[in-house]
């Protein structure tokens, strides 16, 4: 059985009108809400021209493998926060910013980016830290449908 968590997935960006359903139907695939312990997603809660901010509790390892799949396969922005789950893995945060690969960070609980000794003293600067705390603070554009 895998270990479970609580996620928060905000995602936006630009798709194509032809790949709606598909979108709606991986949210729904994953059991998410638009509130947390709030009712499933259906097509109804789309936002409109904002991001679209998805919840859910009991999500395996943490993550939803197949709506994050499918950002990164459209060039969706997208911010996920996981909780841990004692003894298997930590808190973390992922960044996608519509191209590349996702980037991991260490959070709280609260969803508070942390790092450690190693990784500041591997840094080098405060300004190094910085940046790296500014690049984990990423605001996701409104998602919007086109064509």
């Amino acid at each position: 059985m895998a270990d479970r968590t609580s996620v928060c997935l905000t995602l936006g960006g630009d798709l194509p009108n032809s790949q709606r359903d598909a979108l709606v139907n991986l949210i729904i695939a994953h059991g998410l809400s638009v509130e947390w312990d709030g009712p499933l997603f259906d097509v109804t809660h789309l936002a409109v021209d904002a991001p679209l901010t998805l919840y859910a509790h009991e999500v395996a390892w943490g993550r939803l493998e197949a709506l994050e799949a499918f950002c990164v396969e459209h060039h969706l922005p997208f911010t996920r926060w996981s909780g841990g789950c004692v003894g298997a893995f930590a808190p973390e945060r992922a960044i996608f910013r519509g191209t590349g690969e996702p980037r991991l960070f260490c959070a709280t609980e609260d969803d508070y980016v942390v790092i450690d000794r190693h990784t500041a003293q591997a840094l080098g600067s405060y300004a190094a830290i910085i940046a790296l705390f500014d690049m984990a603070d990423f605001a996701v554009p409104p998602l919007r449908f086109s064509g």
